[in-house]
């Protein structure tokens, strides 16, 4: 029997978590069982539950301590930017660079998490409406500043974004190629910023 301090004690858990995101670099998710998760954390499948309500909430858990290391790096990035263009640039960058890298997550935040309802009341989709929200911040700031048009939605600009890194990824991550993320990025940046008219 677990004493209660063994219970809450978060060295479980993060082994748990480990796990998780070690079997998810060879394995599709689906195909991962509990029992394969407590023998490469080397703990009892018994512990997993004590954690996670199951195993689609501790992929969630896991989803959510990416999501919170990927939006702090985009802060300590973007604070050294003076201009709105200049932060969105960055954070456009640093998106395709962080899927580019994390196959594994941008393919299971793209392709899979999306189609269950349990996810939109996460902690791990509450980081994306974290790292949403930086982005139509930045885009206000601008709008106030006279850096960007004010007589465009903020809304949409913001979709737009968010809409042409995730379409940038996709090839990537459901086939595997190889993605130029400065050159994709600077297009993208160029279009957005610059506009498509002659």
């Amino acid at each position: 029997m677990l004493t209660e301090e063994k219970k809450s004690s978060p060295p479980g858990r993060i082994k748990i978590m480990n796990a998780l995101s070690e079997l998810m670099r060879e394995k599709d998710f689906h195909s991962i069982t509990t029992a394969e998760i407590a023998a490469t954390a080397g703990v009892t499948e018994g512990l997993i539950y004590k954690y996670f309500k199951d195993k689609r909430d501790l992929l969630y858990q896991v989803l959510n301590g990416h999501f919170q290391a990927f939006h702090d790096h985009i802060v300590s990035k973007i604070q050294a930017r003076k201009s709105s263009i200049e932060k969105l640039w960055v954070i456009i960058r640093t998106s395709m660079k962080s899927y580019a890298a994390n196959r594994v997550f941008a393919k299971i935040l793209l392709l899979e998490v999306r189609n269950s309802p349990n996810y939109f009341e996460s902690d791990a989709y509450d980081m994306v409406k974290i790292y949403s929200r930086t982005i139509l911040d930045i885009i206000n700031q601008g709008m106030e500043a006279g850096e960007i048009r004010q007589d465009i939605s903020p809304h949409a600009l913001r979709q737009i974004i968010l809409g042409s890194i995730e379409h940038a990824c996709l090839g990537e991550v459901i086939f595997g190629k190889e993605l130029d993320t400065d050159q994709v990025s600077e297009d993208i940046c160029n279009i957005i910023f610059t506009g498509a008219k002659k």
